[in-house]
């Protein structure tokens, strides 16, 4: 079991580019490949390590692990997830150091955009449809709101020169206001 954990978070980390959300799909598929949680378990998972501080994508490997295997499970995961990025950023730095002047590496970071664009997109709906957020019941009553809060908010931070940190405390104090 624990050797399992550590080799399915080690794969997960040498993977998954993009951060913690764009890692999420990748963590499913491993969960559910292992049998080690439900659907909805796993979600849980999710809503408790991005409220958690710290990376998203080591918070889930830590609370997929210990479900699986208590505190050692736990630190397996913790260390197979996070050992990739160490080995690859201390890589990186020595060949970045060495091409630093080539545009080629430009183009292929932004060549990534989009693949890691469209991993967190899919986790997002995937999530959203999991909990039935997703549906003519829910978009027929107060969701429309929510979407109404992103478009104004995206229209704020494209169309004037507010700080960012105001449109979300905005949105939180609106949320509150309507919400609660």
């Amino acid at each position: 079991m624990y050797w399992n954990l550590f080799v399915s978070f080690l794969k997960i980390g040498f993977i998954s580019f993009g951060g913690g959300y764009a890692m999420i799909p990748v963590i499913e598929y491993e969960v559910r490949a292992h049998q080690w949680l439900s659907t909805q378990e796993f979600t849980d998972v999710v809503a408790i390590a991005g409220m958690s501080p710290g990376p998203i994508a080591t918070n889930s490997a830590v609370f997929v692990g210990y479900k699986v295997g208590g505190m050692l499970g736990a630190a397996i995961s913790a260390v197979a997830v996070s050992l990739p990025s160490l080995l690859i950023v201390v890589l990186l730095s020595l060949f970045m150091y060495k091409m630093k002047k080539r545009n080629f590496m430009d183009d292929a970071f932004y060549g990534l955009r989009p693949v890691i664009t469209g991993l967190i997109a899919y986790a997002a709906i995937h999530f959203a449809m999991q909990n039935d957020m997703i549906g003519t019941s829910k978009l027929l009553g107060f969701e429309w709101i929510g979407i109404l809060f992103v478009i104004a908010g995206l229209g704020l931070l494209l169309f004037t020169k507010i700080n960012p940190v105001m449109v979300i405390l905005l949105s939180g104090v609106m949320g509150v206001v309507i919400y609660y």
